[in-house]
């Protein structure tokens, strides 16, 4: 690539970082990210891009058109989580139990550079540049949404679709697994039916909370009794939720279950199971009606196109070394960007960046504290350090970007 393209970013980083300071304290959940989507568009509209608001509720499109050539999806989400910051940042979110705790501020700031970067060094490359700054990731909706909402009938159909998360490892760092690269998701909502009466006279009743506690546990043995050791699955129930007082047997329990898998025949097995399970506890309690089973959102298997990945990932050891670009494995963490890839029938490589501060991460490697010391993504805690988070995401989106748009005009 052309070192020149990145030659501006000590002059824009300055407003870069209090551009993602605003963003992380004032973040905002799927499908109403009315603020942030207002503050990219005015960024947008200063770089003279083509700008559309309202793809897919919330989305905004910036469209980047240098003459003939390529078109490139470069795309970051911006929705927020419903947990409350515990950082301790002086930026920390002004929203109450709501925080950027996946790092999507980070994307917006990172993407945002890099069209600026582009923007200015216009001479060095040829093509289009289609920004796609996507709401509700979290909820699995929003890629779709803006698909949906005539995505490339209105704006062009990319040749590739390129982007990136930040993660908890070193700033500076990059990687990607080519194939299956992220996770298939299953959000299951299950409300179990008992006999509600009073704490002191529990033979009357028929105690939901018994039931969905009984679940929880015969849940765990789905992955470590009915998964094969050679595949990969997570069951996780993450909330529980009953009753109203402590001598009050409740006539109900919701439980909120994700599921992460890699190919269809897991995920058909886990499901299946996982069925079987709440149906038989719900039966063996004497239920005196069946569970109810909903979906509340999925989310596709995010598969790495084999060539675009290499071709990205050369680019970036060329640009970072050898030594700070990785293959992670498969991450079951779960994506929806891969829609935009798979409805437009083009290659897609999204790769991971780190966002912790490097001396931090190998003390806590060193020490075998990283779990303890290096918050993850939606913890409370989690909050990508600014430098060099935001050179390292910058510098790799513009390289990315420059890897696939064609050479300068003439």
């Amino acid at each position: 690539m052309s070192t020149d393209a990145v030659a501006g970013l000590d002059e824009i980083r300055p407003a870069l970082t209090d551009l993602y300071k605003d963003l992380h304290a004032h973040p905002e959940l799927s499908f109403a990210e009315h603020r942030t989507a207002g503050v990219i568009a005015e960024r947008l509209t200063g770089l003279g891009l083509e700008v559309t608001t309202g793809v897919g509720r919330t989305g905004v499109v910036g469209a980047l058109r240098n003459g003939a050539g390529p078109m490139v999806l470069l795309r970051a989400d911006f929705d927020a989580l419903p947990v409350t910051e515990r950082t301790g940042l002086p930026y920390a979110s002004e929203t109450d139990g709501v925080m950027h705790a996946c790092g999507h501020d980070m994307h917006v700031t990172c993407l945002l550079g890099a069209l600026d970067l582009l923007n200015g060094a216009r001479d060095s490359w040829s093509g289009t540049v289609l920004a796609v700054f996507q709401p509700a990731e979290e909820i699995g909706a929003g890629a779709r949404a803006m698909v949906d909402d005539g995505l490339y009938d209105r704006f062009g159909r990319p040749d590739v679709v390129l982007g990136q998360h930040v993660g908890p490892f070193p700033a500076g760092w990059l990687g990607a697994h080519a194939g299956p690269a992220f996770a298939a998701t299953d959000a299951l909502d299950v409300r179990m039916y008992g006999r509600g009466g009073h704490g002191s006279r529990p033979e009357t009743t028929i105690d939901p909370v018994v039931m969905a506690a009984a679940t929880v546990m015969r849940l765990q043995t789905v992955v470590s009794r009915e998964v094969s050791g050679n595949d990969t699955a997570v069951v996780t129930v993450g909330a529980i939720q009953a009753g109203t007082k402590d001598n009050i047997i409740p006539d109900e329990a919701e439980l909120k279950i994700n599921i992460r898998t890699f190919t269809e025949a897991v995920r058909g097995k886990v499901l299946a199971a996982v069925e079987r399970v709440i149906k038989a506890e719900a039966a063996a309690s004497g239920a005196p009606r069946g569970p109810e089973i909903g979906t509340e959102y999925t989310f596709p298997v995010v598969t790495n196109d084999p060539a675009a990945t290499e071709r990205t990932m050369a680019a970036f050891r060329d640009r970072f070394g050898a030594d700070h670009v990785i293959d992670p494995g498969p991450a079951t963490g779960s994506e929806d960007v891969g829609h935009f890839a798979t409805s437009a029938g083009v290659p897609i490589c999204y790769w991971l960046f780190g966002g912790c501060d490097p001396e931090t991460f190998l003390t806590a490697l060193k020490n075998d504290r990283v779990e303890q010391d290096v918050p993850s993504n939606h913890s409370p805690g989690f909050a990508p350090v600014i430098e060099p988070t935001v050179t390292a995401g910058v510098t790799a989106m513009v390289t990315a970007a420059l890897t696939w748009l064609g050479p300068a005009a003439g």
